[in-house]
């Protein structure tokens, strides 16, 4: 999942990490600081489209992983659709979606997921998905069959967020026959810190050859990754992970904070002033990604479509 979360246990901010240096722990506080407090009234389209998401019956990532810029995606009649079900295979230390015993597919799902698309008059139609590691192709014709509907009812450009199938053979194949216009995969974290974060089935090695591998099935599709900062992580290991996806034809970069969904969640270590994040991105940038969203707001999903037409000219 993108960790998109709300609300995080600590306000105090810490200087800038060094090159070297973990953050330290904070103590518990619901204050945020200045630059992460939202004064958004629901409005536009907002009532539109969750009444729509809740007549087609439909999970979004924007409810079930609480992001913190819902009201504003809701209230432009944009969303992310969230397939596979509600329920997450994977006990990741950041997200807020449900954790235990899976239900069936809903063979019905692609088409309600375009019908929403349509009636929104999506152009770029974001999907993602729950980890499935119990299916045997973990979800990934379910995602194949998804990226065909949408584009087949709205003729718009579609970018997939996908797990990382566990490695499982054959999966990314299967759903790269759609052949979305951008193939998402999110790193989250740096490698010291995948086990407490992305949990123990999560091999930072699956995350890159799964972007290498999209990249080199389908050279024109723009691939794409993003980090949480604040978990813990230092500057030079953030640098290394940028280095070690542009190495692996990675196109798009995402930057943001991770802001604490529940208080049974990991705790936020640092909140990364914006200043921080700017000079991220310029690092990012200069080291060969073709685009770079960082901010602490900043989502997987966030103003995706601008990411992926920026890239165009």
């Amino acid at each position: 999942m993108s960790g998109e979360s709300p609300l995080s246990t600590s306000a105090i901010v810490l200087p800038i990490l060094s090159a070297t240096e973990p953050a330290v722990s904070l103590p518990p506080s619901r204050r945020l600081p200045p630059w992460l407090r939202q004064n958004l009234a629901p409005g536009g389209g907002h009532a539109e489209t969750a009444h729509l998401i809740a007549e087609l019956e439909l999970e979004t990532v924007c409810s079930s992983a609480k992001c913190p810029n819902r009201l504003e995606c809701w209230s432009q009649r944009t969303a992310t659709f969230m397939i596979l079900g509600n329920v997450c295979t994977r006990p990741c230390g950041f997200c807020s979606v449900p954790k235990g015993k899976t239900e069936a597919l809903e063979l019905d799902e692609p088409e309600r997921v375009a019908e929403a698309a349509r009636r929104l008059g999506l152009k770029h139609v974001v999907i993602t998905s729950v980890t499935r590691d119990d299916l045997p192709d973990g979800g990934a014709e379910h995602f194949r069959r998804t990226v065909e509907a949408v584009r087949a009812a709205t003729g718009a450009a579609v970018e997939v967020l996908v797990p990382d199938f566990l490695d499982k053979p054959g999966a990314l194949e299967r759903l790269m026959e759609a052949k979305p216009d951008v193939f998402n995969h999110n790193t989250e974290t740096v490698p010291r810190l995948y086990r407490s974060v992305r949990g123990r089935k999560s091999v930072y090695a699956w995350t890159l050859r799964l972007l290498a591998d999209a990249k080199r099935l389908f050279p024109d599709v723009k691939t794409k990754s993003g980090l949480m900062l604040g978990l813990g992580e230092t500057r030079d290991e953030l640098l290394d992970v940028f280095a070690d996806l542009v190495e692996h034809g990675v196109d798009f970069l995402t930057l943001g904070q991770y802001l604490q969904p529940t208080l049974d969640s990991l705790p936020v270590e640092r909140y990364v002033p914006p200043e921080e994040f700017v000079e991220l991105g310029e690092l990012a940038r200069s080291i060969g990604f073709r685009k770079v969203a960082s901010g602490p707001l900043v989502r997987s999903s966030y103003h995706a479509r601008d990411m992926a037409e920026d890239s165009r000219l």
